[in-house]
C-alpha cells in the first residue's frame, strides 16, 4: 500500500473526462450520461464510507503508521517528482512496454486489495462444511527482545478462496482490461488505502489537503504533464463507467473517469473526521455525515465546472475547500473548533515513550558520586 497513492495521483487529470478520441465513440446520450455521472458519484462515495468505518475497526486492532506534518509536507513534492518521472519515461521508453509492466504489477496488487477487501463477503458465503482452518506464516531474524520480524503473515481457509475467487478477476482484467474488472480493483485500492492510510490529527490533513490542492491545480492547468501521463497510464487506478451503457450495453466505450487519488486523499480525511466523531462520544457521527455531503457536492460542482468549460477539471480543486471548510464551519457552531484541532488518533503515544524513557532511566546503574553518598 506504500506506493498506491503516490501511483494514482498520476490519475488525477482523469477526474470526470471523456477518452480523447472522439471519433471512436458512440455518441453520449443525456440519459446515458446521467447514469455514468450518478454511477461515478456513487462509486466514489462508496469506498470513503466503508474504507472510513473499517478505519475505525482497523485502529482498535492494531496501531497503524500515521503521517506526520513533515509527511503531509513533502508528499506534494514527492508526488510531483514521480509525476515528472512518468512523464519522462513515456517520451523516452515505448508505452507499450511500460504499460505491459505496469499491467503486471497492478494484477498482483489487484488480486491482494481485492481478496483483503472480499475476505469477510467470502466467509459468510463459504460452507460450513469447508472448515476455517488458520495459518501462520512467521520468519524472523535474531532472539529475543532483538528479534526482527521478516514474515509475520496470518490467514485462514476462507482467505484461500477469497484469494481464488480474487485471481479469477484478475485473470480478467489481464486478458480483457474490461471496465467491470478495471472497478473491482480500483474500489478495492481506493477502500484499502482509506482503511490503512491514516492522518493522526487534523493539522497533518489540513497541511496534505492544501498541499495537493496546489500540486492538482499547477499540473493540470499549469503543464501538459498531468494530462500526458494520465492519457498514457494504463492502469486500474480510475473507476470508469460508460457513457453509452444504455446504447452498447457492456461492450460500450466512451467513459467518464475519476481518478483515484481524488477518492483516497479527501477519504482518508474524511475517516480521521469518523474517529473524532467516536471519541467524542456522542450518538451521532455529524462530522462525518457533514464532510461526506460536502464531498458529494464538490464532485457534483465539478461536473458541472467541466460541462460549462468543456475541459478536464482538478476535482481537488473543489474537493480540499468543501472537505476542509465544512467541518471547521461545524465546529466553529458547535463549539469543537479546539477539540477538533486537538484531537490525535494515539495521544497515549508521547505518554508511552515517556513511561519507556523512565525506566530506562530507573534501571540504570547509579554513578560513582550516587555511590558514595
Amino acid at each position: 500500500m506504500d506506493n498506491l497513492v503516490p501511483n494514482i495521483l498520476a490519475q488525477t487529470a482523469e477526474n470526470l473526462t471523456e477518452n480523447a478520441n472522439k471519433t471512436e465513440k458512440t455518441p453520449s446520450t443525456p440519459e446515458g450520461m446521467a447514469v455514468a455521472y450518478g454511477s461515478i458519484v456513487f462509486m466514489a462515495i462508496l469506498p470513503i464510507i466503508f474504507g472510513s468505518y473499517r478505519s475505525v475497526v482497523y485502529h482498535k486492532e492494531k496501531k497503524p503508521e500515521k503521517m506526520t506534518k513533515k509527511d503531509a509536507a513533502m508528499f506534494p513534492i514527492m508526488a510531483s517528482l514521480a509525476l515528472l518521472g512518468l512523464y519522462i519515461i513515456f517520451h523516452l521508453f515505448s508505452k507499450e512496454y511500460i504499460n505491459l509492466f505496469l499491467t503486471g504489477y497492478f494484477f498482483f496488487l489487484g488480486i491482494l486489495a481485492l481478496s483483503h477487501l472480499l475476505s469477510p463477503i467470502i466467509g459468510k458465503l463459504v460452507p460450513a462444511a469447508i472448515p476455517n482452518i488458520p495459518y501462520h506464516i512467521m520468519f524472523k531474524q535474531g532472539e529475543g527482545d532483538t528479534a526482527q520480524y521478516i514474515i509475520d503473515y496470518r490467514f485462514s481457509t476462507y482467505d484461500v478462496v477469497s484469494l481464488v475467487v480474487s485471481s479469477f478477476v484478475g485473470a480478467w482484467y489481464l486478458l480483457q482490461k474490461h471496465w467491470v474488472a478495471n472497478n473491482l480493483f480500483g474500489l478495492a485500492f481506493a477502500v484499502n488505502a482509506v482503511e490503512f492510510l491514516h492522518l493522526n490529527n487534523v493539522v497533518t490533513g489540513c497541511i496534505l489537503l492544501c498541499g495537493l490542492f496546489f500540486y492538482d491545480i499547477f499540473w493540470v492547468f499549469g503543464t501538459d504533464v498531468m494530462v500526458t501521463v494520465a492519457k498514457s497510464f494504463e492502469a486500474p487506478i480510475k473507476l470508469v463507467f460508460p457513457q453509452d451503457l444504455l446504447t452498447n450495453g457492456l461492450a460500450a466505450n466512451n467513459f467518464a473517469m475519476l481518478g483515484l487519488g481524488d477518492i483516497v486523499v479527501p477519504g482518508i480525511f474524511i475517516a480521521l473526521l469518523l474517529r473524532f466523531d467516536h471519541s467524542l462520544k456522542r450518538k451521532t457521527k455529524t462530522y462525518f455525515h457533514a464532510t461526506v455531503i460536502a464531498y458529494f457536492m464538490g464532485l457534483m460542482v465539478t461536473i458541472f465546472i467541466m460541462h460549462v468549460f468543456k475541459h478536464a477539471q482538478p476535482a481537488l480543486l473543489y474537493l480540499v475547500p468543501a472537505c476542509l471548510g465544512t467541518p471547521m464551519a461545524l465546529a466553529l457552531v458547535k463549539g469543537d473548533l479546539t477539540a477538533l484541532f486537538k484531537y490525535e488518533d494515539s495521544p497515549n503515544d508521547k505518554e508511552d515513550e515517556q513511561k519507556i524513557e523512565s525506566k530506562e532511566v530507573k534501571q540504570q546503574p547509579p554513578s560513582k558520586k550516587e555511590k558514595v553518598k
